[in-house]
């Protein structure tokens, strides 16, 4: 059997989970570039109006796949807790399980989003001018569901045995090949919006291949056989457990963010491409919090399956510390160049201007948003995933409708709308902490109860 990359079970963890982080960093900045380079191609030689329209379908594409997407989740506890216990037959269900569940699941996020992304964009109140292009991107763009929702999984299966770096590799190569389809179809036939779909529908699918071949040639538990590929109830089970909260998490995170983008939309075209391109720069700020959340679920589950409790207080202060120098270090590199990196997306200084006002609001507080996506990692790899749920919806999800529907009615600015993010962060944050503290009193008081029981039979 092949030893993991990483051993999260013994010796320092400060470097060990750095250095676990920064593939997955790298990985996720590689899926961004798909969307970068999608939008900077239709903003610098398709216009405004392309550039507003691939923008506009952001929040909308993570509505829809979320859902889905928080099974991955299930399956890296699920797995990073049997490696832990040392349960290898387990793993290996685990995975085939994983692969149908992924396929299936990819086929309906297809079927579903090019079926109601029409109807959706209008509910929005996209501008006529822009949702026909947005439908057109969404339209293709879903195709690649099936191979987005695979990798996605095989990823997690990686991450969870302490392999960070093969996916980052893998993503790497599909986005050089993005990128040259993409000066192919937008440059070369001036496909617009359609080019740059098709683009990223190529690239998913090569992904998706190298992370299917990665599995077929493995000689440990995680090696794929497909005569084996079924469901095991009892694994589908652990995942719905803890990937469906979770999962229900990101859809209604979405959902805020759906509403907040159809406010973004009732301002027009150029607020609708500033905000798309600060929410760009502020993904890149966010990959590094995304990256530590996916290094806490592997790190803390493989020690709550060895009931090492102690190291998970450890890593819960290492991720504090990673989310505060993350935040000053790309915060305030991006606040010192916000004109030009935003210049980046767009040469219209109403754009430029919009963009860095939304961009400030953002990063001043970004720390927030750092502490209400890592901790739920720790919260759900102790077996708890709907508590953090439920802190997501109340801090977040309903009072950015409450602020929607009075506040910014009141005052319908651009200014009171970028507010709305970080104060909903900031209070879903704050429950984060509580939920994990109270996670871990449960496990320790449970663990006091398991040795008395072990020494009464002994004795």
């Amino acid at each position: 059997m092949a030893t993991p990359n990483t051993n999260m079970l013994e010796g320092p963890l400060f470097k060990r989970m750095l250095v676990f982080s920064l593939p997955i960093m790298g990985m996720y900045i590689l899926q961004l570039l798909f969307n970068t380079t999608d939008m900077v191609m239709v903003g610098r030689f398709s216009g405004s109006n392309a550039l507003a329209a691939v923008g506009a379908t952001g929040s909308l594409i993570n509505l829809i796949i979320g859902l889905f997407m928080g099974l991955s989740v299930g399956i890296t506890v699920t797995v990073a807790q049997d490696m832990g216990a040392r349960k290898y037959k387990d793993v290996s269900e685990t995975v085939h399980t994983s692969m149908v569940i992924g396929a299936l699941a990819g086929i309906a996020v297809m079927i579903m989003g090019i079926a109601i992304c029409r109807p959706i964009l209008v509910a929005m109140g996209t501008p006529q001018n822009v949702i026909g292009l947005s439908e057109t991107y969404m339209t293709i763009y879903f195709i690649a569901m099936p191979a987005t929702m695979i990798y996605n999984f095989i990823a997690g299966i990686l991450r969870a045995i302490g392999d960070s770096s093969t996916a980052m590799y893998f993503l790497l190569i599909a986005g050089v090949i993005h990128l040259i389809f993409n000066f192919i179809f937008v440059i070369g036939f001036h496909m617009s919006v359609a080019g740059v779909a098709i683009a990223t529908v190529i690239s998913e699918y090569i992904a998706a291949y190298l992370f299917i071949h990665k599995l077929l040639v493995a000689h440990d538990m995680i090696r794929l056989h497909l005569k084996k590929l079924r469901i095991h109830k009892d694994k589908m089970m652990e995942i719905i457990k803890i990937g469906l909260p979770a999962g229900m998490q990101s859809f209604l995170f979405s959902f805020s963010n759906v509403l907040i983008q159809s406010a973004v939309n009732s301002f027009g075209a150029t607020m609708m491409a500033a905000s798309a391109a600060s929410s760009n720069v502020e993904n890149y700020i966010g990959t590094p919090m995304t990256a530590y959340y996916n290094t806490a679920i592997a790190f803390t589950g493989q020690n709550f399956g060895a009931k090492k409790f102690d190291r998970i207080d450890r890593i819960a202060k290492i991720c504090l510390l990673f989310i505060f120098a993350t935040w000053i270090l790309l915060g305030g590199f991006t606040l010192l160049f916000d004109k030009q990196i935003i210049g980046i997306f767009s040469t219209d200084n109403a754009v430029i201007k919009l963009g860095v006002l939304r961009l400030t609001v953002i990063i001043i507080a970004y720390f927030t948003n750092g502490v209400m996506n890592v901790f739920p990692g720790l919260t759900r790899a102790m077996g708890y995933s709907v508590s953090p749920m439920l802190a997501t919806l109340i801090g977040a999800c309903l009072f950015r409708i409450v602020w929607l529907l009075t506040i910014f009615t009141t005052v319908h600015t651009e200014l009171i709308l970028f507010i709305c993010y970080p104060i909903t962060w900031g209070l879903a944050g704050i429950f984060q902490l509580m939920i994990f503290f109270y996670a871990r009193k449960k496990i320790r008081n449970n663990q006091r109860e398991w040795v008395k029981t072990k020494l009464k039979t002994v004795s």
